[in-house]
């Protein structure tokens, strides 16, 4: 691994260890060690340093959100009649567990935030009693996910 002031640049054993790991964040290291035909402890020497470069950080599990009932995905457009209201907007919205991501935006919209409902109705509610009621929100435009075709992290 090289670091230069922009960027950090990996090593094709590197690439290696990410593929096996962004595939499955559970599998055995000494599986992955033999491999790429090199040693275990080289494996967690080279993931403790992408992970102090903050090339990684963690690994979680996926939770499949239809299985637990909630089969509606929006993102929702959130217009605020000032640019400087981002912040208290951002830190109500972080009080919304149906929100799942929050980014700041160009264009029309100042925030754009993926929702996940349990249905329409639970879509609707939100919508009315919690997002809109923040100060500062303007008004709301919300596109409703039928289905995620593509789901996938950088290609290494």
């Amino acid at each position: 691994m090289k670091i230069n002031s922009l960027q950090i640049e990996i090593d094709g054993i590197d690439k290696e260890i990410l593929r096996f790991l962004m595939d499955d964040a559970r599998k055995p290291i000494l599986q992955i060690a033999n491999k790429i035909g090199i040693s275990g402890a080289a494996i967690h020497q080279r993931l403790r340093k992408l992970e102090q470069s903050g090339v990684i950080s963690g690994s979680k599990f996926t939770v499949n959100h239809k299985v637990l009932g909630y089969s509606t995905m929006a993102f929702v457009g959130v217009y605020l009649d000032k640019a400087a209201r981002n912040l208290d907007a951002v830190r109500e919205l972080r009080k919304i567990p149906e929100v799942l991501e929050c980014h700041y935006t160009t264009g029309n919209w100042s925030i754009l935030i993926k929702i996940i409902c349990k249905d329409n109705e639970h879509l609707m509610a939100l919508l009315n009693s919690k997002i809109q009621a923040i100060d500062g929100v303007s008004r709301t435009e919300t596109f409703i996910s039928l289905d995620q075709q593509i789901d996938r992290q950088i290609q290494l």
